[in-house]
């Protein structure tokens, strides 16, 4: 695995592995369910990906839109692909919430909706990532 997938805490955080893609939690959560959808390519840059990898791309993203509409009953779906720090080319799938989400005793709000996200981090417990990671882990 390329260092980008190994920086958000693969295999730890897996929530799903593909031929050229792997899906993880993100460790820092911006809302409930935030994802990070990373190639397993070490380019660096999105136009250097080949076709495959793009084609498979769109299976992903339908499978974990379907995933977080289904878990968390996700409204919209944001992807921003920032690679600054992580220079592999991955995308952060951020859910958005018009309303407040109830999970597993907790309410969790998505400060910025209807606006762009502003990626501020939810605070979580370990547990609460745990739980979280159960519910959206796929066999």
């Amino acid at each position: 695995m390329n260092q980008t997938v190994l920086s958000f805490g693969y295999p730890e955080t897996l929530v799903k592995e593909y031929s050229n893609w792997v899906v993880m939690l993100r460790p820092q959560q911006v809302t409930l369910g935030t994802l990070v959808l990373a190639a397993k390519s070490d380019v660096t840059r999105l136009g250097d990906l080949g076709r495959e990898t793009w084609s498979e791309f769109a299976l992903v993203a339908k499978e974990m839109e379907q995933l977080l509409t289904k878990t968390f009953n996700a409204e919209k779906f944001n992807y921003l692909a920032l690679m600054m720090k992580d220079p592999n080319p991955h995308f952060h799938l951020v859910p958005r919430y018009s309303k407040p989400v109830v999970f597993n005793g907790k309410e969790y709000f998505d400060t910025d909706w209807p606006s762009k996200t502003e990626l501020k981090k939810i605070e979580l417990s370990n547990e609460d990532f745990t739980v979280i990671m159960r519910a959206l882990k796929l066999e």
